[in-house]
């Protein structure tokens, strides 16, 4: 038996830890890796599942998720899908380094990592670790560590691949990185807990697209981290989408450590599951740092998309730049819990945070809360929220022009979404995300009506 004290309040977890038992024992692993996963259950029953008292977690429920069956997907299976098949999901056609996981398990027939440069690597985390794993042990689980975040804690138990991106100093990669996680469980409580390491060594170059899908309308939970790791001056950009299906329910952690010079644009698209929640945390921890964190939720029915992020300005003279956009419908729920942290050392810090809501019914809610917390004097920083319908002045001013009423709505609808949208820097992802939020929209009757006061 391992030494795991069950947290007395929770006992949701017992289930957990009596599959650990089982899977620690058969996981093949280098020897490092095991106190990290019994760190992590143990972490996880020291906290056990987050309850609505508290502040971090106060406006998402996560006892459905609690409720479930905990089946972790243990094998690796294409399930039936075929290459031409992986070309019908977003990113799925575009020119890129693609690995494919199902279930959370590497695809290797479906995947297409081609050629890449001396020293580069792109590839699935659980070949890596059955090999050299030295880089890996260096950086796995040293940023995203779970100390407050129980599911954080949960992927360290029970984690068995995800994507490896490693770059050189001074390596670029021209074609972006696209990492397709695809869930196929037709059980309820099929769970999988990707994670991924992206590690761009100074001055290096790369784009990594993220996203995560589902075939069936299963309850299954995906439950994923990624760490970021940026050298001196190294530049990447992060693009996270999430649509799977409205019966999954999808956590995920970002966690990026920023080195001197650097800069992160990481952007986070939710349109699917029935519950979403994408905890990101920036560091900058070396001075100069440019970072951009950018974000666009579309919800309707009963979904519910929770951001919620840190960005701690460790050193002086860096920037950061927060953006989130929320199109919210029918009984539809988003929350934002944004905090700009500037440490006593990082004079000359310039930090933005905005968020701002579009509620297309009157049962739509959103619960947002920006916050700065400053321990320096020399700053500029600044934080806004707004929740709200279309403004009628700016129907009116289209109208004026001879712009129908309807036209106007969907104009202005899709303009605000496009404010996310047109910060994502690499033309093809940008331009097929920009196409399928404007089919999503044109799917819904109401974005063109006027919404009753």
């Amino acid at each position: 038996m391992l030494p795991v004290t069950v947290h007395p309040a929770m006992k949701e977890t017992e289930k957990y830890l009596e599959t650990f038992e089982q899977f620690a024992a058969q996981a093949k692993q280098p020897g490092w890796i095991l106190p990290l996963r019994k760190a992590g259950i143990t972490r996880f029953a020291e906290l056990g599942f987050p309850t609505l008292q508290q502040e971090d977690w106060r406006f998402t429920n996560v006892a459905p998720i609690a409720k479930l069956p905990f089946r972790p997907a243990m094998q690796a299976s294409s399930d039936g899908l075929t290459r031409e098949a992986i070309a019908g999901f977003t990113f799925g056609s575009l020119a890129a380094c693609r690995l494919v996981f199902i279930n959370g398990h590497y695809a290797p027939d479906l995947s297409t990592p081609g050629h890449l440069p001396q020293g580069v690597v792109v590839g699935s985390l659980a070949t890596a670790l059955s090999g050299d794993s030295e880089l890996i042990q260096a950086h796995l689980a040293r940023y995203a560590q779970g100390d407050d975040n129980p599911f954080v804690s949960l992927n360290a138990a029970f984690f068995q691949d995800g994507g490896l991106v490693y770059l050189p100093p001074s390596r670029r990669l021209e074609a972006p990185v696209h990492l397709l996680f695809i869930s196929t469980a037709e059980e309820a409580g099929t769970t999988s807990h990707p994670r991924n390491l992206i590690i761009a060594e100074a001055a290096s170059q790369v784009t990594v697209l993220e996203s995560y899908v589902s075939l069936a309308p299963t309850p299954a939970l995906t439950n994923a981290v990624t760490e970021l790791v940026l050298g001196e001056c190294a530049v990447v950009e992060h693009a996270k989408f999430q649509d799977e299906s409205r019966g999954a329910f999808h956590l995920a952690a970002i966690q990026a450590h920023l080195g001197r010079s650097c800069n992160l644009t990481s952007h986070s698209i939710a349109t699917g599951a029935r519950l979403s929640r994408n905890n990101i945390r920036a560091t900058l921890a070396g001075d100069g740092v440019e970072c951009t964190l950018n974000g666009l939720y579309l919800t309707r029915g009963d979904q519910l998309a929770d951001h919620h992020m840190v960005v701690e300005h460790a050193q002086p003279h860096c920037n950061s730049h927060e953006y989130y956009n929320g199109i919210l419908d029918g009984r539809s729920k988003g929350v934002f819990h944004g905090r700009i942290l500037v440490q006593p050392a990082a004079q000359k810090t310039d930090a933005k945070q905005t968020n701002k809501n579009l509620l297309l019914s009157d049962d739509a809610t959103v619960d947002t809360k920006p916050q700065l917390e400053i321990y320096a004097d020399d700053v500029k920083c600044t934080h806004g929220a707004t929740v709200g319908q279309l403004n009628e002045e700016s129907v009116f001013y289209l109208r004026a022009r001879g712009v129908g009423a309807e036209t106007a709505r969907r104009m202005l609808i899709h303009a605000f979404a496009g404010e996310i949208i047109e910060r994502i820097r690499h033309a093809p992802a940008r331009d097929e995300l920009d196409k399928l939020i404007w089919e999503r929209l044109e799917q819904n009757p109401r974005v063109g009506e006027k919404k009753r006061v």
